[in-house]
């Protein structure tokens, strides 16, 4: 007796139908409406594509063996007969193994019923149309070829007699897929051993050659499908397999690594190194576009141009510099900054790539608070970098920051990739090609066709610190299980509201990595070449004020800056006095200030401020006369017109900034004032793009809520009351349900007579078939108990609910009496 899927699910009990649901989310988006609406959604092509792609290699084997083993008439298979099939092979698995990977196909209901008749759900065969890259049987394809199939002796005849070109096509299709192209004119070829038979060809290339797919077609061992598409026949395709048996290669465990565990504490400072390195270049980058924010392309995005400049002033090449700005951009550091009015750009855009305000938060951090946030949001941001210079479909590059380099499935791609390296033995360093082994077997519906996608999240693991040799790095595991469980959170509290208990809590990777990085020092070392070397990361502090009083030379485990000319003057014109800086070198220099330091401080505060800049139009004005004079005779500031008011003062038509710009280009040290006369210092207004906040969540569009089992458990009971409903409403009266009353009892067709019936309930308490039309113009129909009429409304308790609905009476159309 033939059972569908919808009868039985309907057999099981409230906790088998929530396991189904835990397994397969997607069903439940929205909630079915019954148990029949559930089964047609768990054989959709769209739920079972989703439920194969989680299936690693031998389970999906094991449901190919399923599909093939079925009996012709009545579609069902055994358990029995899986195994036999399963065990055809030349090293046949375990039958408990295979019984195990039954069980699995039976819990997602891809496999249902007794394991004496299993049945396999309609949509695999849509998904999947050929069983373990078999084709379809000789006697769906074509009458001859099944009559040669028919003969084992005939048929191993011709394969034997196959020329080794036509043997090689035939493998080829055996391994699967059985389906091939035939090229323009393969058919028309003569077959092999009859090139002489025709003359030449120039659509074959000139003289006419054999052509083994002739030759295959000729004898029947490929059956033309359609125009230009051949297929091979399953019974020949299981007789090429009599070596590795009709599922093929049949592997129970993924492939081995070779690779030897490397020292994990290599690995660490490996990987720790190159952080430092992640934190530094991302730092450098956005000084960058806050001294020359690049404009944003119409199209979206950051030009080549301005990525090259970039890229060249880090010190990087492109992809490296492309995935920092990425990363940036998805940690909120990085954003857009409308341009209003004119300011816009050589471009004509009317937006820039600019430092955020949580850049400065950033920059406060602790060195692994900085990574741990980059490494965080370059996990779970739906932008693949790797993209960025390649092609689009329009044949356009495509741009840093561009809606082209959108992938919804990135964040996915990197939480696979990142898992073959966790559960792989600490500090293993597999190559790239047994890392995408090891996904073929994982989840090879997913994993095909995205190697090129794999391989980049390894070389990007490995720039931004998560590997190092390598091999997963000890905090970035812990950064992978901190992201996964925070979705998991996620999952469980949609409205955040725990989220803000845990962020004060340094994660267990950034305590890892701290323990790994060198402490920040709080001081510096003075040499007599005016050099000042770092012995390591700088605080936040120290890294503030050497930003202003030296100028970066170099970076790595001991930074070297120099203290030179302009960068006294730029801590003067931020505020600093001589004094302040002979403090702060006294300060933090562990060796003896240089007699060279001090003389150049104090001569440059000397001549700091010896011209004075006002906004009146502008003007300079300065005590020192022969100054002034020098200033109105210097060429190079002939640009802006100065002319002289005073002995000590001098005008010019343009505005106090250029005007600053000008003199300090031209090596003096000016000073703007205000109204009063007074010194104006202060250090330059940065500007900033709106603050963003950065990614905290992987966000997959196609990814499904993930249920507790009490709110699972909630769901099913709310399919069992659609699919009482569905009972109830199919044994309903005709009339209620809008139909002609065929039999049972006289129903009421006209109002007055529909609430005479309603009434006669209410003094009865009897039940009543109520039939009305709903808010969006629908009839429908219940089973209701009436407990009053009054105000024209109806006020009656739902059988099925239990619950007191309200009924308008002008809506109802019929009323019949139950029983």
């Amino acid at each position: 007796m033939t059972i569908s899927l919808a009868d039985h699910l309907r057999t099981l009990p409230d906790e088998s139908l929530a396991a189904l649901l835990q397994l397969r989310p997607d069903l439940v988006v929205p909630v079915p409406a019954d148990v029949s609406a559930l089964a047609i959604r768990a054989q959709s092509r769209v739920s079972v594509a989703r439920a194969l792609d989680g299936l690693d290699q031998f389970t999906l084997q094991i449901l190919d063996a399923a599909r093939l083993t079925r009996d012709p008439l009545d579609g069902a298979t055994a358990t029995e007969a899986v195994l036999a099939m399963a065990t055809a092979g030349p090293r046949p698995p375990a039958p408990a193994t295979i019984r195990g990977a039954v069980n699995k196909l039976r819990a997602l209901f891809l496999l249902y019923g007794p394991e004496h008749a299993l049945r396999v759900v309609g949509g695999v065969d849509e998904v999947s149309p050929y069983p373990a890259g078999l084709g379809r049987p000789a006697a769906e394809l074509d009458p001859r070829t099944a009559a040669l199939c028919a003969d084992p002796a005939k048929l191993r005849r011709a394969l034997l007699a196959a020329p080794p070109s036509a043997r090689a096509i035939l493998d080829r299709l055996a391994a699967g897929p059985p389906v091939g192209s035939v090229p323009p004119g393969a058919l028309q070829a003569p077959p092999l051993g009859a090139e002489d038979s025709v003359p030449p060809d120039p659509t074959n290339g000139g003289a006419p050659t054999g052509s083994p797919v002739r030759w295959l077609v000729d004898n029947r061992l490929l059956v033309l499908v359609s125009a230009g598409t051949v297929e091979l026949p399953r019974e020949v395709g299981l007789l090429l397999r009599r070596d590795t048996g009709p599922l093929g290669p049949v592997r129970t465990s993924p492939p081995p690594v070779s690779a030897t565990p490397r020292e994990a504490k290599a690995v660490d400072s490996a990987g720790a190194g190159q952080t430092m390195e992640v934190v530094r270049h991302t730092e450098a980058l956005l000084e960058l576009l806050s001294a020359e924010p690049p404009p944003v392309l119409r199209s979206g995005g950051v030009g080549v141009r301005d990525l090259r400049r970039l890229a060249k002033s880090l010190g990087v090449d492109d992809p490296t510099a492309a995935l920092l700005l990425e990363v940036a951009y998805a940690a909120g550091l990085a954003g857009e900054l409308e341009l209003t009015g004119a300011a816009t750009t050589r471009y004509g855009a009317d937006q820039q790539i600019l430092p955020t305000g949580g850049y400065e938060v950033w920059q406060a951090m602790s060195l692994a608070q900085r990574w741990a946030q980059l490494a965080r949001a370059w996990l779970v941001m739906t932008r693949q970098a790797g993209l960025v210079g390649q092609r689009d479909d329009r044949d356009r590059p495509i741009s840093v920051l561009s809606a082209e380099a959108e992938r919804a499935g990135a964040p996915a791609a990197r939480r696979a990739v990142l898992s073959v390296l966790t559960d792989l033995e600490p500090a293993t360093a597999p190559t790239p090609e047994e890392v995408l082994g090891l996904l073929d077997w994982r989840a090879p519906r997913r994993s095909r066709g995205r190697e090129a996608a794999h391989r980049e999240v390894l070389a990007e693991a490995a720039r931004l610190g998560v590997t190092g040799l390598g091999a997963l790095t000890s905090y970035g595991r812990l950064l992978l299980a901190d992201v996964t469980d925070a979705d998991e959170r996620g999952s469980d509290d949609p409205l955040g509201l725990h989220a803000d208990a845990e962020d004060g809590a340094a994660s267990t990777a950034v305590r890892a990595l701290d323990a790994l990085l060198p402490a920040p020092v709080d001081h510096f070392l003075v040499q007599a070449d005016l050099t000042v070397v770092v012995p390591g990361p700088p605080d936040p502090a120290l890294a503030g004020e050497l930003e202003v009083v030296a100028e970066h030379e170099s970076a790595g485990g001991a930074s070297v800056h120099r203290v030179s000319t302009a960068s006294v003057r730029r801590a003067l014109d931020a505020g600093y006095s001589a004094d302040d800086l002979h403090a702060l070198f006294r300060r933090r220099s562990r060796t003896p200030v240089p007699q060279g330091l001090t003389y150049l401080v104090d001569d440059v505060a000397r001549k700091h401020g010896g011209l004075r800049v006002g906004s009146a139009g502008g003007y300079v004005r300065s005590d020192d006369e022969a100054l002034l004079a020098e200033v109105l005779a210097d060429r190079r500031l002939e640009s802006l017109a100065f002319r002289r008011l005073a002995p000590t003062v001098l005008a010019t038509p343009y505005q106090v900034n250029r005007m600053l710009m000008a003199l300090r280009d031209a090596g003096y040290a000016p000073v703007p004032e205000d109204a009063s006369g007074a010194a104006v210092l202060a250090r330059p207004k940065t500007r900033r793009a709106p603050g963003r906040a950065p990614v905290a969540r992987t966000v997959d569009p196609l990814a499904s809520p993930k249920l507790a089992v009490p709110r699972l458990l909630g769901v099913v009971e709310q399919i069992r009351r659609g699919e009482a409903a569905a009972r109830a409403a199919r044994r309903a009266p005709a009339v209620v349900r809008g139909g002609a009353a065929r039999s049972g009892p006289t129903p009421a067709h006209g109002h007055s007579d529909a609430l005479a019936v309603l009434q006669q309930a209410v003094r009865d308490k009897a039940l009543v078939w109520v039939g009305y039309v709903d808010a969006h113009g629908a009839t429908a129909s219940r089973l209701l108990r009436p407990v009053s009429i009054g105000a024209g409304y109806l006020r009656a308790e739902d059988e099925r609910t239990e619950m007191l609905h309200t009924f308008a009476l002008h809506r109802i159309t019929a009323a019949v009496l139950d029983g």
